[in-house]
């Protein structure tokens, strides 16, 4: 039996799933091309029965019990906003999509495992880029935490660690680390690039 602890420190190498040109960075200042063009790509991802999560840029790992996660852009956003939309037939208004790009905070999510049902609470995310830290505006856990498909090995639960980040605090070009302290102790350090990420 793992405790949280050997869960939960160390590096989480980072693959993560580039949202458009690898050459751009998060924006910032989308462009009205940009924005269309994200509109365009979620409404041909709904005609083909895609699902809208497929714009998240992800990082960390790809089962079920790994260490991962994903940030949504203002870009992504819409491209998830065209998706849902699609969807159900309909398309976003042009205040939907004016509170999407006027964001001024970017989500970061990220899942995370322990041992007990509260594990995750009062836990705490930052980012770091070349040594400075960036801390959340606001971080969102699930108090309590979900049973995952080892139960009842370790790890029993998973939980969500939900952050939002200011945009004007941060490099949106930079090599970030996303780093998740659990309340109980440990942490999970995500390295990604956002200079692959529109």
């Amino acid at each position: 039996m793992r405790s949280v602890g050997c869960w939960a420190i160390g590096l989480v190498s980072a693959f993560l799933v580039s949202i458009g040109d690898p050459s751009t960075a998060i924006e910032v200042y989308p462009s009205h091309a940009q924005i269309q063009a994200a509109l365009d790509r979620g409404t041909q991802a709904a005609a083909q029965h895609q699902p809208p999560e497929q714009w998240y840029a992800r990082f960390g790992g790809r089962g079920h019990l790994d260490f991962s996660g994903f940030l949504v852009t203002k870009i992504g956003g819409v491209s998830v906003l065209a998706t849902h939309m699609a969807l159900r037939g309909l398309e976003p208004s042009a205040a939907d999509i004016a509170q999407l790009v006027d964001t001024p905070t970017m989500l970061v999510s990220a899942m995370i495992f322990g041992d007990s049902p509260a594990f995750a609470a009062e836990s705490y995310m930052v980012l770091d880029q070349g040594g400075r830290a960036i801390k959340p505006v606001t971080v969102r856990v699930d108090g309590q935490a979900t049973r995952t498909t080892a139960w009842p090995e370790s790890p029993k639960f998973s939980a969500k660690v939900v952050a939002a980040f200011k945009y004007a605090e941060f490099d949106p070009n930079a090599h970030t680390t996303i780093t998740v302290f659990p309340a109980i102790g440990g942490e999970v350090r995500f390295a990604v690039d956002f200079g692959d990420i529109e």
